[in-house]
């Protein structure tokens, strides 16, 4: 899947093997419960981002709590 015209998969995976200390989490932003990528890194550290479809463009999440809109989170699994 082409996420944008600057990136995809391929180009999210280059992305995950640059910043190993990190797992890279991309969540689709028509229906943020639905995780798009989830890079293979077993950090703590994770970078969540919300793809808007519409404008092609990936926004970061720095407080996932907040930029969900939940109460709870699981950070082991990702689940709200």
């Amino acid at each position: 899947m082409y996420l944008s015209i600057g990136g995809g998969f391929e180009e999210l995976r280059q992305f995950q093997d640059n910043l190993s200390d990190y797992q890279i989490i991309v969540l689709d932003g028509l229906n943020p419960d639905r995780v798009m990528f989830s890079g293979n890194s077993i950090s703590a550290k994770k970078l969540h981002l919300l793809y808007d479809r519409d404008n092609e463009h990936y926004n970061v999440i720095t407080y996932l709590k907040g930029g969900m809109a939940k109460k709870f989170i699981c950070n082991g699994c990702d689940t709200f």
